[in-house]
């Protein structure tokens, strides 16, 4: 079998470790295929490169709608895509997946595969869900193949007619790349000194009950009502801290009142953007996911994983992420919901132990990364 050149497209270093792990590692080891990534400059892209197993290749790819950078990036990936002799391009997320179909349908790539990790115009109105929505309409008109990371996203996709239905693909159950339930997310094998540091660092008590979110803070995940609920809880609870892992983003910004109390608040624990999250879920006993868009949040798998109770609205693609009241809890935005739902935890460790228990069994039975991977090798082959 002829061994490809496989050319996948981001927009920003942060989603490489959720997006991808070591599935590179993995895939050229079966395959034999060499993997190239595309990204926007940054340390991150550059650093995890190696360890990661893939060729790095610079390209600006603006979040933003953005005309001339846009096609300035459809340029830059056809030219790496000829000199490089790709085989197969593929796109993730709403921008990354535009420019990278456009650029390979136009290189006469055959194989063009589309990951579409959300519905970005859920949240939007007027004319700009409408120009979102052909965004996405358009990529997966170019895409040979669209891989839906979650049975609510094709549902979505066909309902709104965003493609040939035909062309639509589940990985198993549901997302990009599954996890490493083994080893990376595993409680048993937590570095217990990095934790331990962690801990000090963050000024966390042996005594304290910690709630805890990873992620971008912005106004999709849910962060303005967090902090509202957070009031009622640290009333109830002295003892508690809100941990909340990720950075503070402009696009989508959160009020500057939420800010300035997630600054001065001394029960918020802020992080800003760290390289591995995976040390921060041993700190958490409970996770929380207040998101009003999703395609499937790999973030509450990782909780899963490591024994966490999960609580989590029922945005598309989290009602498939958790088993209700065995795994986890929904909520809605209400911001009274939230601070119940947590105080449920709060005040029943048993309940939340089986469920953070029953947690580990359903993630490792469905989402652990080898058998996405295998998908990925199976139905994709790449």
């Amino acid at each position: 079998m002829k061994k490809e050149k496989v050319l996948h497209i981001i927009t920003v270093s942060f989603v490489i470790n959720h997006f991808f792990g070591k599935q590179f590692l993995y895939l050229h080891a079966k395959t034999g295929n060499e993997y190239h990534l595309g990204c926007s400059p940054s340390k991150e892209f550059l650093a995890l490169s190696e360890p990661l197993g893939y060729i790095p290749f610079e390209v600006e790819i603006t979040r933003n709608i953005s005309p001339i950078k846009d096609l300035k990036a459809i340029i830059k990936i056809y030219k790496y895509i000829k000199a490089n002799n790709i085989d197969v391009v593929v796109g993730h997320t709403p921008k990354g997946g535009m420019v990278a179909m456009i650029a390979s349908f136009f290189a006469n790539i055959s194989k063009r595969i589309y990951f579409r990790h959300g519905i970005i115009y859920e949240t939007s109105k007027g004319f700009k869900r409408f120009l979102l929505k052909n965004i996405d309409a358009i990529t997966g008109g170019f895409a040979t193949n669209v891989v839906c990371v979650s049975k609510s996203v094709r549902e979505r996709s066909e309902k709104d007619r965003l493609n040939d239905p035909k062309k639509n693909v589940i990985l198993g159950l549901g997302t990009c790349n599954g996890i490493d339930t083994e080893s990376k997310f595993n409680p048993e094998f937590a570095d217990t000194n990095k934790v331990e540091l962690l801990r000090q660092q963050l000024k966390i008590e042996k005594t304290d009950k910690v709630i805890g979110y990873v992620g971008r803070l912005v106004k999709d995940k849910g962060i303005e009502e967090l902090i509202e609920a957070w009031k009622f809880i640290k009333v109830k609870y002295p003892n508690v801290k809100l941990l909340l892992v990720g950075p503070i983003e402009e696009k989508d910004s959160i009020s500057e009142a939420t800010k300035t109390t997630i600054f001065s608040d001394e029960s918020i624990l802020f992080t800003d953007f760290v390289l591995d999250s995976a040390p921060y879920f041993s700190l958490m006993d409970i996770f929380i996911l207040p998101t009003y868009r999703e395609g499937f949040p790999t973030v509450s798998l990782e909780a899963s994983s490591m024994e966490i109770p999960v609580i989590i609205t029922k945005a598309t693609g989290c009602t498939e992420s958790i088993q209700e009241n065995s795994t986890g809890v929904f909520i809605t935005h209400e911001p009274k919901d939230i601070s119940e739902k947590i105080l449920f935890y709060l005040n029943n460790d048993e309940i939340a132990k089986e469920h953070g228990t029953n947690g580990r069994k359903f993630v490792r039975a469905n989402f652990e990364e080898s058998k996405i991977w295998n998908h990925i090798s199976e139905n994709l082959k790449y």
